[in-house]
């Protein structure tokens, strides 16, 4: 038996009283919570529980924001692209935009802070060329048939997560206007009313604040559909004071140009120049300064601080180098998936708490809706990772009144709870057996991304990126330890020493992959000795992919593949069969490549094809000098995957051997071996019984039986 109470934070609701106090003591909760659109009555208050209050003071005064409405916040859109047909070219330029969120800012000189572009050219438009009037941007004596933009700066009307709760949960309040705290008085008034709210919350225990301040980028389309999301953005954090303050610490400004980027956004898939970067830390700097201060003044009150890791948290990179200055007490995210899990279990900080998919919205828990459905693929994901390193809580978010409507539901959340509970019992806080050596994530972004590679927005399944955030989600329970390092890095301080194995992922052209890093002499000379010298390297999708000087993959040679692009067609390719290997062992069906690649082939004599689909080679070995390689197409994340990403890596790290100490021959079980406190952990990743021989150690094999979905602990 495992504690019965702790580690858990419930939502709570005004009107389910009875309701909430049952569910606490079903689930063992030693906090509760409000949410978005959830209040806490007196009774709730008086449970004898931790409370938790949600804050979000950028959005928390709409009456003073209308009386200052230069204190809204702001962001740079790009208009639709038009192509001209006539001389006088007219651009409606908030077409694609919708109306109650943005509202074109005219209280500027718009010919200083906006740009009417010609994309044919590539260059913006003096501004004598082009005049404003009720929405249309007229071009006068336009290049006909040119492709024309307008990039210009607009106010947010309407905060873009409480628009989506309006669209989401049927709120029917005032529309929240987003407040942009770079203005003095504006941060003097959002620490009044901070304080004020402490005051007037003497039974809050814990302030969550919904982040901070500057909403990820979360752009809507006419329709009222998500447009434009960016998890990782910096467009909202805008004003014209900004960039004038920018201007005088950098030496040089930036225009609209540099935020819209032709319509790209500056997205984190892209390799970010220096002004972007400098953006970046420009903004960082002070954000981390201003929630500090809230932060102080929280503490004063005798409460915690925590920030929950989404909506508003462009500045507040929690693998960044300002997070640590806030002083925060906690961190709390929500958690789809393995991956999320560890980026927030691996925060450096006091505490760490997920909350776990799905929240209790009605687009799930509805009249005909399947909430354990929905959540069992999740708890699957989230326990691999928790099992490597566990958050310090958990909880849900949402309204109790909808999950308590589905029994079987409540039965199942007890259950993770009860298995949560036992992974901080049974492990005693001490980390599972993990391989001798250290695994990277070589991209542009290094530190700042950890865990966050390959994603729009949290858990989201995208078209392009599943196929390799695949293989972050089997690395988030596999016994490795992860550090994510940047080209950079590498450039200015090597390769670090406890490294055996770099991975390489992504599609050509992207920050994941690298782009025109891969064009850098010594970057590339660098890698190409240290995997000579023994080192693994691991390339999945289109790694070292630049096209440049003769070569697309620029390290073919350690690889021993290469991707036809096109322009050496008229070359003959080398022909191999598939091979067996250590890698392919446990395969009993060709691997699920996800979108895949096309046209790879085998460049050198001694690449060891293991996998071939329509004629391209998608899984493949090679030695390199005293080193190894594998490429692979893609890996969405499954359990087959999972294995082969395994077995890649210690065969790449010259370590098969010790990748049988703690083992499961069944691609469905996964052992975690708590070596500190004697316990072995075995799950089964599954919704079918299976059966397993375990390799314990040193000592004998054993056999194991597991019921669909089972955790079981057993003594070393």
């Amino acid at each position: 038996m495992f504690m019965e109470k702790g580690r858990f934070t419930l939502p709570g609701e005004a009107g389910m009283e009875q309701e909430i106090e049952e569910l606490i003591n079903k689930w063992g909760a030693d906090a509760i919570r409000d949410s978005d659109g959830t209040e806490l009555s007196d009774e709730l208050l008086g449970l004898g529980v931790e409370v938790y209050s949600t804050l979000c003071l950028i959005r928390s005064d709409n009456k003073w924001l209308k009386s200052h409405p230069g204190y809204r916040q702001q962001i740079y859109l790009i208009s639709e692209s038009v192509i001209a047909v006539c001389d006088n070219t007219k651009i409606e330029i908030m077409k694609q935009y919708y109306p109650e969120q943005f509202q074109p800012n005219t209280d500027i000189n718009i010919y200083k802070y906006w740009q009417v572009y010609d994309r044919t050219l590539g260059c913006a438009l003096d501004g004598n060329a082009w005049t404003y009037e009720n929405g249309l941007v007229i071009i006068r004596d336009a290049q006909l048939f040119h492709r024309y933009t307008v990039s210009f700066l607009a106010y947010q009307i309407w905060e873009p997560v409480s628009m989506y709760n309006h669209l989401t949960n049927y709120w029917d309040e005032e529309h929240k206007i987003p407040l942009d705290i770079r203005y003095p008085q504006a941060r003097e008034h959002v620490l009044e009313v901070l304080e004020k709210w402490l005051t007037e919350h003497p039974k809050t225990d814990v302030v969550r604040f919904t982040t901070f301040f500057y909403n990820f980028d979360l752009i809507y389309n006419h329709l009222g559909k998500e447009r434009q999301v960016n998890w990782f953005g910096y467009l909202g954090c805008v004003s014209p004071y900004a960039l004038e303050l920018f201007r005088k610490e950098y030496g040089y400004e930036l225009q609209a140009e540099d935020f819209v980027d032709a319509g790209y956004y500056q997205t984190l898939f892209k390799n970010p120049g220096k002004k972007y970067i400098d953006w970046i830390d420009f903004n960082q700097r002070f954000v981390a300064d201003c929630a500090r201060q809230c932060v102080e003044l929280v503490h004063r009150y005798g409460k915690k601080a925590i920030m929950f890791l989404g909506d508003h948290w462009a500045g507040t990179e929690p693998y960044g180098k300002y997070f640590q200055t806030i002083g925060l007490d906690a961190v709390v995210g929500a958690a789809g998936d393995g991956v999320t899990t560890r980026m927030i279990a691996d925060i450096p900080i006091k505490e760490t708490e997920a909350r776990f998919y799905p929240y209790f919205f009605p687009d799930i828990f509805h009249d005909g809706g399947h909430p354990v459905n929905e959540s069992v693929p999740v708890w699957l994901k989230c326990r691999r990772a928790l099992l490597r390193n566990p958050v310090d809580r958990i909880g849900y978010g949402g309204y109790p009144s909808l999950a308590v409507k589905f029994p079987e539901f409540v039965e199942h959340v007890a259950d993770i709870v009860s298995q949560f509970r036992s992974i901080h019992e049974k492990g005693g806080h001490t980390r599972p057996y993990q391989a001798s050596f250290k695994v990277a994530i070589l991209n542009t972004w290094g530190k700042i991304r950890s865990w966050q590679t390959h994603q729009v927005a949290h858990s989201l399944w995208n078209q392009s990126c599943y196929s390799y955030l695949g293989v972050m989600e089997a690395l988030s329970g596999l016994p490795f330890e992860i550090v994510f390092i940047s080209f950079e890095d590498i450039k200015m301080e090597g390769i670090p020493e406890e490294v055996g194995v770099i991975f390489n992922i992504g599609n050509a052209n992207t920050s994941w992959s690298g782009s025109e890093y891969w064009k850098d002499t010594e970057i590339v000379t660098m890698i190409r000795n240290w995997v000579y010298m023994g080192g693994g390297f691991i390339g999945v999708g289109e790694p070292t992919a630049c096209n440049y000087q003769g070569t697309y993959f620029q390290l073919e040679d350690v690889l021993g593949v290469q991707k036809e692009v096109g322009w050496t067609l008229s070359h003959n390719k080398m022909r191999k069969e598939i091979e067996k290997h250590f890698i392919t062992e446990d395969l009993k069906n060709s691997p699920d490549y996800g979108e895949g690649m096309s046209m790879v082939y085998a460049v050198q004599e001694d690449t060891q094809v293991l996998d071939i689909k329509d004629g391209s080679c998608c899984l493949s070995a090679h030695a390199y000098g005293k080193g190894r390689a594998v490429y692979s197409a893609g890996a969405p994340y499954d359990a087959q995957n999972t294995r082969i990403i395994l077995r890649s890596i210690f065969w790449t790290a010259h370590a098969e051997e010790e990748m049988f100490h703690w083992f499961s021959d069944n691609i469905n079980v996964e052992v975690y071996a708590f070596e500190e406190t004697g316990v072995l952990c075995v799950i089964n990743n599954s919704e079918l019984a299976q059966e397993a021989t375990l390799y314990l150690g040193k000592g004998k094999p054993g056999r194991v039986r597991l019921a669909p979905l089972e955790m079981k602990w057993l003594c070393l």
